[in-house]
C-alpha cells in the first residue's frame, strides 16, 4: 500500500435552508381559527341554552 499518495478531499460546505410556504401558513392558520371559532359556539350555545335546563 501506497504511504505517500495524494489525496485530494472536496469540502462542500452544507447549508440548510428552511423554505416556508406562505399559502400553507395561511391555510394552516385558516383552520386552527375555524376550530377555535366553531368551539366557542359550541362552548356559548351549551352555556346559554343547555346549562339553564338543569337550573
Amino acid at each position: 500500500m501506497d504511504e505517500n499518495r495524494n489525496v485530494d478531499v472536496d469540502k462542500k460546505e452544507v447549508r440548510v435552508e428552511r423554505k416556508s410556504d406562505s399559502s400553507m401558513v395561511a391555510s394552516t392558520f385558516i383552520k386552527y381559527a375555524a376550530y377555535i371559532i366553531i368551539l366557542a359556539i359550541v362552548l356559548w350555545f351549551l352555556v346559554k341554552y343547555i346549562f339553564p335546563m338543569f337550573s
